[in-house]
């Protein structure tokens, strides 16, 4: 079957799109519920959703569907009722984003994937139906006053360091699918305490709760619509906020300040800082913390390396562009690299 697609280039989308001053809002969902053919189910929504003038990232898979948006405001109303008339999707929580200028995305994109989320898990005895219990924030708030409880994150390393929950703990990995069984090395020792596994939205760690649960582990529970939801439901029911500094969006915005608290540091010069920033290489893209100083000073740039790169004539880029990104591996999110980073000798210091 022909994949629906966008036919006008993402430059133009963009361009078209920052013109727009339609108002939008940018939302997230998702939903684990059997999808018997995703690619025709893919095309379905495809259609529907460019009607209402979407934009955003959608995967598709087998085991349901996994939605960063955004949607003119006008249409909220019909976006809910095209989901509610759904199979699966009855009843479904829309995140509602915390700081929203309504540029997140420019372009419709729904991709069919063998996940909705990439775990690793090919344990044929794997229920995700068997699922932790879902926490609100009040309970949430409540749980976390125990000292017996342990808070886990079970997001990227990129996403902790700039916000987390009071007292969580991080499971240091790149990728989800290697968190999993780090998370269960991480706290063989605790199966009999309360554990609260949170994310950004509530996808990943709505499947960790259910393979902690697979794995042994007896008292499992998860922030029901992640951070969103949390923040969403603490300042609606005055509560006390545990979450400090931003959280991590993977959209344009690639933030929203949820307490004033700055927990990261400009990954150049050592100034506290918490602005995530893609390196302006077009051979890097490196995402990483960068302050305004150091922006200014590198020209954008993560390195010396790609701050003199970009200072090359267009021609000679693009002749050294392929042979730099298969020497230096680059065009991603390690943890080594920025590791790497971190460690050069902050930009105007001395020898003593």
């Amino acid at each position: 079957m022909a994949v629906l697609h966008n036919r006008v280039s993402r430059r133009e989308l963009k361009i078209r799109a920052q013109a727009d001053n339609t108002p939008r809002q940018t939302i997230s969902f998702y939903r684990y519920t059997p999808i018997s053919d995703p690619v025709s189910y893919r095309n379905h929504w495809y259609t529907r959703l460019k009607e209402l003038g979407v934009y955003g990232r959608i995967y598709m898979a087998g085991e349901g569907v996994n939605a960063q948006i955004s949607v003119p405001v006008q249409n909220l109303d019909g976006l809910r009722h095209f989901l509610e008339s759904e199979p699966g999707f009855s009843q479904i929580r829309l995140n509602l984003a915390v700081e929203d200028n309504g540029r997140s995305f420019f372009v419709l994109d729904i991709k069919v994937r063998e996940k909705i989320v990439a775990d690793g898990i090919t344990d044929p005895a794997f229920d995700m139906s068997n699922k932790g219990r879902y926490v609100d924030a009040r309970q949430f708030n409540m749980l976390t006053d125990d000292p017996d409880t342990v808070v886990v994150d079970m997001r990227n390393y990129y996403e902790f360091e700039v916000g987390h929950f009071v007292k969580a703990i991080e499971v240091p990995s790149d990728t989800f699918r290697e968190q999993l069984p780090m998370a269960v090395d991480m706290l063989s020792d605790n199966k009999d305490r309360n554990i609260i596994m949170y994310c950004t939205g509530g996808i990943r760690c709505e499947k960790a709760s259910a393979w902690m649960l697979h794995r042994g582990f007896k008292n499992v529970f998860h922030l029901e619509g992640g951070i969103i939801n949390y923040v969403k439901q603490v300042r609606e029911m005055g509560l006390e906020n545990k979450f400090l500094g931003k959280n991590f969006v993977f959209d344009d915005r690639l933030g929203e300040r949820i307490s004033p608290d700055i927990l990261a540091h400009c990954h150049i010069c050592g100034k506290d800082c918490d602005t995530h920033v893609n390196c302006a290489s077009d051979a890097c893209h490196l995402l990483f913390i960068q302050c305004d100083e150091c922006r200014l000073q590198m020209e954008g740039c993560c390195s010396d390396a790609c701050r003199d790169y970009m200072r090359l004539p267009e021609q000679e880029r693009r002749e050294k562009r392929k042979e730099t990104i298969k020497m230096e591996g680059l065009h991603n999110k390690s943890r080594l690299r920025l590791q790497a980073l971190r460690k050069k000798e902050p930009k105007g210091s001395t020898d003593s």
